[in-house]
């Protein structure tokens, strides 16, 4: 029977976490009792430096529950990290791994189905929410437009996929293997290339609490997760330029009839115009070559991604400094 682990990144989850760890022991203990995962499976919760008390209430839960594990980073890496913390704790712990955020908006009841596919052969099994009616106009709109940009930057992802997926042990070896500081796990599962398939479900609204990805959390996500893996908005640029340059010269051609044809030329007011508009793209275009240029540099820095402080479940007091 498959060994199952269950990681869900927590950052400041107090409203939701009573929820969630009752509706996912409850999964759990169904699962090993009809004997569709091995009675060593487990939960495991990474605390993403929370200011509330989710740290105590993880704590709490792996004092009574034997199937709870939980990590504490030292400080706030942001989600991504901390995912990515979980997902390299338990990489030799388990067969496979789902990860899920912790408001539970992503359905649960699509995992029995996640690990039928991976027992069939699948090594990474994305969920992909077939419908978004509990989200607002907004939101659905620009994660739509978010997922249609992103394919257009040449970056392959799974449309409406966002971080709940079963990946096997082969699978999370080779993540492993993918040292970048930059980290956008969406665009990286896609890239590893085993045998994958997909499940649907509906997504729903949050238990309580409040969203960690405001829109500018989502803005800076979205560019992050583009420059990381195309360099389609430098080409883009670079085009600009060249078009530019072809109506500078059309420009150049139209003054110099007027001149010798006696035309009327415009007042100064197209010029500022123009002047304003190519000093915006050049502003524009050092800006985006600085976003890459600063990539570089963190890169090459190599620093770690995130310290783990204590850990707790199955490896009570130990800790890592």
């Amino acid at each position: 029977m498959t060994q199952l682990g269950i990681v869900i990144p927590c950052y400041n989850e107090e409203a939701v976490f009573k929820d969630t760890l009752a509706q996912l022991s409850e999964l759990m203990h169904d699962l090993i009792n009809r004997k569709a995962i091995a009675q060593n499976s487990f939960l495991l919760f990474v605390n993403d430096g929370s200011s509330d008390t989710t740290w105590d209430l993880i704590e709490a839960a792996c004092a009574n529950d034997p199937l709870c594990r939980g990590i504490k980073l030292a400080r706030n890496v942001g989600h991504q990290n901390a995912l990515l913390a979980g997902l390299h704790h338990v990489k030799d712990q388990c067969d496979a791994a789902i990860s899920i955020d912790a408001d539970l908006q992503d359905d649960i009841n699509v995992i029995v189905e996640m690990i039928r596919k991976y027992e069939e052969g699948c090594e990474i099994v994305y969920g992909v929410r077939s419908e978004r009616k509990t989200d607002t106009f907004f939101k659905r709109f620009t994660a739509q437009s978010f997922y249609k940009f992103t394919r257009f930057m040449g970056v392959k992802l799974i449309y409406n996929h966002a971080d709940y997926r079963l990946m096997g042990k082969r699978a999370l070896q080779e993540l492993a293997k993918y040292d970048e500081r930059n980290l956008f796990l969406r665009g990286l599962t896609s890239l590893i290339g085993f045998k994958s398939d997909c499940v649907y479900y509906a997504r729903k609204e949050r238990m309580a609490g409040e969203s960690k990805y405001p829109l500018k959390k989502m803005i800076s996500f979205a560019f992050d997760g583009i420059t990381s893996f195309s360099v389609k908005p430098i080409t883009f640029v670079l085009f600009l330029g060249l078009f530019i340059v072809v109506c500078s010269c059309f420009a150049f051609i139209y003054i110099l009839a007027s001149y010798f044809f006696g035309w009327t030329i415009p007042g100064w007011s197209s010029i500022m115009l123009s002047i304003w508009f190519l000093g915006g793209v050049q502003l524009l275009s050092i800006g985006l070559i600085g976003e890459y240029i600063g990539k570089i540099y963190v890169e090459v820095k190599r620093r770690p991604r995130y310290a783990i402080e204590k850990l707790v479940g199955e490896h009570d007091d130990a800790n890592i400094s």
